[in-house]
């Protein structure tokens, strides 16, 4: 909007919570069926696929869900942006569609299959990406702009503790005065994480500068443990409280950490935000939003 476009979003979210994100031009509709897809591109030049279902790692139990849901939604709105002629679609696959690396290069995401965890999101994601290229071949529609970003936070996110990631997961139990936080894992897990703002940035970056098809990083490249993150985020909440470690609790993958050299090169994307500062923003908006940021829509938590 600040760039001058007018945006029409369609999203699960509530709908007071949907406008206050979003403003007046939001749609309470479900993605997953094809009509309502049809009705959502109609009309745009742009097209932002950002649909995806975040959560914890309890939450990887729930396949059926993770996989099918993913399929329908990506199908739906390519072939119906595809017909409706959309000059630049934006595809939003993730860090979870990598095999287990120390590092994850855009090229390497054939080189294994994604950790158990993460199988069932994370194939879909590739097969996403596997759906636009068949349109790029078969139909020479070069629209398509693919991003695989790492963890993304910031104001606006799922604070419920049912479906959280760690970080609103961190901050809401902080601020929520849990005496003492006892977090799964030992600490030593390495996560990359990115603010929202610096995504957004990269979303715009790609959709006017990528090649078509051609899948690119978006993460800070800054290696981060758990340990170190809820520390980050105990000093900044400025509460007093002490951290337990579980250890006989699942924690993921040892380390996500994605290579920026790509992003850099092709589309000139460097993130702005520390993950300090960016740890204050979200505090700072959950602090004075606590009403309604317990409201996200997430169809695993239904």
């Amino acid at each position: 909007m600040r760039l001058g476009a007018h945006v029409t979003v369609v999203s699960l979210e509530q709908k007071a919570y949907a406008r206050a994100l979003f403003g007046s031009s939001c749609f309470q509709r479900d993605l997953t069926k094809f009509n309502i897809c049809e009705k959502a591109v109609e009309g745009q030049e742009y097209v932002f696929n950002l649909v995806g279902i975040k959560g914890s790692v309890e939450l990887g139990e729930r396949v059926r869900q993770l996989f099918l849901v993913h399929l329908r939604y990506q199908s739906n709105m390519l072939e119906a942006s595809f017909r409706a002629g959309v000059s630049r679609y934006l595809f939003v696959s993730s860090i979870c569609a990598y095999p287990p690396s120390t590092l994850h290069r855009e090229d390497n995401v054939w080189n294994g299959l994604p950790k158990q965890n993460d199988r069932y999101a994370g194939i879909a994601k590739r097969i996403g990406e596997l759906e636009a290229e068949t349109y790029l071949h078969e139909y020479n529609w070069k629209a398509v702009r693919i991003v695989r970003p790492s963890n993304v936070y910031g104001p606006f996110d799922d604070f419920n503790p049912a479906t959280a990631q760690v970080i609103p997961a961190l901050i809401r139990r902080v601020l929520d005065g849990e005496r003492p936080m006892c977090i799964w894992g030992d600490g030593s897990v390495i996560r990359d994480f990115i603010f929202v703002q610096d995504v957004v940035d990269g979303l715009l970056l790609a959709m006017e500068n990528a090649p078509p098809c051609f899948p690119i990083n978006l993460g800070s490249g800054v290696p981060m443990t758990i340990k170190e993150l809820a520390e980050i985020i105990v000093a900044e909440s400025g509460v007093d409280t002490m951290i337990e470690w579980d250890p006989s609790k699942p924690s993921g993958d040892p380390i996500r950490l994605l290579s920026m050299e790509r992003a850099e090169a092709t589309i000139g994307f460097r993130p702005k935000f520390t993950l300090r500062e960016g740890i204050r923003q979200t505090i700072q908006w959950y602090i004075q939003n606590r009403e309604f940021a317990h409201e996200r829509k997430n169809l695993l938590s239904a």
